[in-house]
């Protein structure tokens, strides 16, 4: 060998050397016994841990939750409007309630409870590392496990919690039979509408007790555990009903799987649906409203309602105590001590509801729900299956605005931009044939914006809808705030122009608050703040946020409504000195009257609603206290006015700071001559040759209204530029002349 093929050899050998040493040393520590070995000493430190864990933590005695605390609720000034504090519960024993129905928990929540440990290891890991990573509340605990947690230890989400909550649940297992667990269980478990148990459950929603409940009725029960509110299928939504539905089925296929109920039964059996809530003992009054309303916003921003129901919460609302009497007084002397159900029958139909809000803060200061919790459990001022009828109307003027639109000649639509009034005047630019009445079927000819906001002309507020486009109209509105209810809906068609879709007071007030507001979103809220304890408190969102339409809009808006005050359907709120816009309104067939207005630093919705008592139907409000047709201008705005009155207290009056950056001044409306011309399909006028109040109008300038009215009991022909449109759509003629949903509006 040369001395080239030792030196090659020398070299290979010492990498050999090298790379055995490093092999050796990563070997040293990671070979197969070594890793084996790891896993066996981690696994005994984690038995070692657990053992010291389980014989640490002892089994406590009942928690002071499991025996309820008062929750005090606080007016804005921090004193007591009410305490809740007595939990309907009764406590029964196991054998008294069916065993089938004790098995319809059993299915809805642990199948395998009979013969588990007592804790799913699986659920509980699943839990701590959600927990850990703050993704909130999970599921997947055993009957035990949930027992464990409402008798022993608190609600609270914590590692700290889940981790007793399985030692104790292990030890509870052992040491308990499973009967006495699923008694407690049961009897411990929030069913919704305030009922803790099973008895008061039974009470609640079938008012039987808990040894007459059937076998679909303990199915429900048990479904409701998961989801107390949302599952009340009495008031949920569509959606609601389908999911509590879908669980009740789950429950009894889970029941026929175990053996607990034959096929045959099973498929005989029909959902029970629960009867209709009934007032809580002790909500009376307006409180009593003011407290369920509160409750919702608390579940919406993420408090559970076992959690409120547990108690020990202070609730302080936006609720002036000033300003609520004065809503009471106001509905009182103005119409309810006019009422007299004996001697006329409609009387018992009227109901009124109310919300005062503040602009700036979104707070509701005051609220009528109707004559008290107790006597008539809705809301009046939260219930949204009445009409706001031509309370709906600015919003299509806000939209007007906000989207910079034309009629269909191309004219801006501004407060002095003329259209047609006349009554029953097809609506041109529509796939959809419709031609609604004014008032008392008045005809106005040419009218500008301003003056058919004033007195409430359908017919131009048909055409702008269509004018401006039905969908950025609906966009509009819920951007300022508006829903529409389930029933009512809100379709796109031009029946919407008359306000056909379902409003709450509290909704109009919200949406009304956002045009005070300058154009930035105001949504109404009850709660000011929500605390149990030093360390939680409820996350509310903030009632004033966002911009929904630009400054410009809302503000020209509310100046068109203070003319609705000044010279319109809203005088008799007017007071002198005071700066107030507003807008009535009066739905079809007089079943909803409503007047929403404000000044600079309060909104106030007041709606009047025909219910025929002790049926919930909608009936006509035609002769209430005595009198004829109810419009906005009357009860309604007679509330308003007295309520907005006493709020003034003497004080200076305030003025809208209003930048109308669009020029709203309105000209008088002009006189009609011969042309045949419609209004709001002849050539735009220019700046100079628009009708003011020092210009005489001329053929030449002036849009102008057809050579001959139509008499009230026959319908206009349609103009020679409008497009041919075949058996419009006449609904009665009123203030607003809307359609209940039973008819073709179009």
């Amino acid at each position: 060998m040369g001395r080239a093929d030792e030196r090659r050899a020398r070299q290979k050998g010492a990498r050999r050397a090298k790379k055995a040493a490093k092999q050796g040393g990563i070997r040293r520590f990671f070979t197969w016994k070594m890793v084996l070995g790891y896993f066996v000493g981690l696994g005994a430190l984690g038995v070692g841990a657990f053992a010291i864990l389980y014989f640490s933590v002892k089994v406590p005695p009942a928690n002071a939750e499991a025996q309820a605390e008062a929750n005090i609720y606080k007016y804005s000034d921090g004193s007591i409007m009410a305490k809740e504090g007595a939990v309907n519960r009764e406590s029964v024993p196991l054998s008294k309630i069916p065993k089938k129905v004790q098995h319809t928990f059993v299915a809805a929540e642990n199948k395998d409870f009979y013969t588990d440990s007592g804790v799913s290891f699986s659920g509980t890991a699943r839990g701590l590392i959600n927990t850990a990573l703050g993704r909130g509340k999970q599921g997947g605990s055993t009957i035990t496990q949930q027992f464990v947690k409402n008798y022993y230890l608190s609600q609270e989400q914590t590692v700290s919690r889940k981790l007793k909550e399985l030692v104790i649940s292990l030890k509870v297992d052992q040491d308990k039979s499973k009967d006495y667990i699923l008694q407690g269980y049961i009897n411990t478990s929030y069913y919704g509408r305030g009922a803790y148990g099973i008895q008061a459950a039974a009470r609640a929603y079938y008012n039987k007790d808990v040894d007459k409940l059937t076998v679909a009725q303990g199915a429900y029960l048990a479904a409701l555990l998961q989801a107390p509110s949302q599952y009340d299928y009495s008031t949920a939504g569509p959606n609601g009903k389908k999911l509590v539905v879908a669980r009740w089925n789950y429950i009894l296929n889970n029941m026929v799987e175990k053996d607990w109920l034959s096929k045959s039964e099973r498929d005989g059996l029909k959902f029970d649906k629960p009867i209709a809530p009934r007032p809580i003992p002790g909500l009376d009054g307006q409180a009593g409203y003011v407290i369920l309303a509160a409750k919702q916003e608390l579940y919406k921003a993420g408090v559970s309602e076992s959690e409120v129901e547990a108690g020990g919460w202070t609730v302080t609302l936006n609720i002036d105590k000033k300003k609520q009497k004065a809503l009471e007084k106001a509905v009182r002397t103005e119409l309810t001590d006019k009422l007299d159900p004996k001697k006329r029958k409609v009387d018992g139909n009227a109901q009124v509801g109310a919300v005062s809000v503040d602009p700036k803060t979104g707070g509701i200061v005051a609220m009528y729900g109707g004559a008290g919790a107790t006597e008539h459990y809705f809301n009046n001022a939260t219930r949204s299956d009445y009409q706001p009828a031509s309370t709906f109307k600015p919003l299509i003027l806000a939209s007007a605005y906000e989207n910079g639109s034309t009629t269909q000649n191309g004219t801006p639509i501004t407060s002095k931009t003329l259209y047609d009034g006349t009554s029953r005047r097809p609506v041109k630019g529509s796939d959809t044939a419709f031609a609604p009445p004014n008032e008392d079927n008045k005809s106005y000819g040419p009218i500008n914006v301003q003056k058919a906001m004033n007195k409430s002309v359908n017919s131009v507020f048909a055409q702008m809808a269509v004018d401006v486009g039905l969908s950025k109209v609906k966009n509009t509105a819920m951007d300022l705030g508006m829903v529409g209810d389930v029933k009512n809906g809100f379709d796109v068609r031009p029946a919407m122009s008359l306000g056909v879709m379902g409003a709450s007071p509290k909704e109009m007030a919200g949406v009304y608050a956002t045009l005070d507001n300058h154009g930035k979103k105001v949504t109404p809220a009850f709660v000011k703040s929500a605390q149990k304890g030093e360390d939680q408190q409820a996350d509310l969102p903030d009632p004033t946020n966002g911009q929904a339409i630009s400054r410009g809009a809302a503000d020209s808006v509310t100046q068109v409504l203070t003319g609705v005050v000044d010279d319109g359907t809203g005088q008799a709120v007017r007071t002198k000195g005071q700066e107030m816009a507003g807008k009535t309104g009066t739905s079809d067939d007089n079943k909803s009257a409503w007047f929403t207005g404000y000044t600079p630093d309060l909104v106030t919705s007041v709606g009047m609603f025909g219910e025929l008592k002790g049926k919930g139907t909608q009936v006509s409000l035609k002769g209430t206290a005595g009198g004829g047709r109810v419009n906005g201008g009357d009860f309604p705005a007679r509330i308003w006015s007295a309520y907005m009155g006493s709020t003034l207290n003497g004080s200076s009056t305030t003025k809208f700071d209003l930048d109308t950056e669009l020029n709203n001044v309105a000209p008088t409306t002009p006189a009609a001559t011969e042309s045949e011309e419609d209004p709001t399909t002849s050539p735009p006028p220019t700046e100079d040759e628009s009708p003011t109040p020092s210009k005489s109008p001329t053929p030449d300038d002036t849009p102008t209204a057809p050579t001959t009215p139509p008499t009230p009991s026959t319908p206009p022909s349609t103009p020679p530029s409008a497009p041919t449109i075949t058996t419009p759509v006449t609904p009665p003629g009123n203030e607003d002349g809307g359609g209940d949903q039973g008819q073709s509006l179009g």
